[in-house]
């Protein structure tokens, strides 16, 4: 019987080499949301960033999944939004990554949400 396997990658050292993909795709405005002692979160980092038109959006997130692919075999657990690029995510269990456009990352604000840092 064999497992699904989702990331060989995993905490901090997925978190930089996401962060690296993104810088390499051009991504604006990279946050990351450390999110380990906040009870009930989610995951245990958000990486927030924004691109400049849905095309962007989707070619960064597309990016950041064929290069972790690719250079550390590590595949994503689930994705979204990659069709309308208005904002994808791509959820690696652990490490979860939100590309959005400048309005849609206003609105929903989710550094003040889930940022815990005075």
């Amino acid at each position: 019987m064999t497992t699904k396997k989702t990331s060989i990658l995993a905490g901090e050292k997925l978190v930089d080499a996401i962060v690296r993909e993104l810088e390499e795709k051009l991504a604006e405005k990279i946050v990351t949301i450390d999110l380990r002692d906040v009870s009930g979160a989610v995951a245990d980092w958000f990486i927030v960033c924004q691109g400049d038109n849905t095309s962007h959006t989707t070619a960064i997130a597309n990016g950041v999944i064929a290069a972790l692919k690719d250079k550390h075999d590590t595949r994503p657990w689930h994705h979204e939004g990659l069709e309308t690029g208005r904002w994808a995510l791509v959820d690696y269990t652990d490490v979860v990554v939100h590309v959005m456009l400048p309005d849609v990352r206003e609105f929903y604000n989710l550094e003040s949400l889930w940022n815990r840092t005075p």
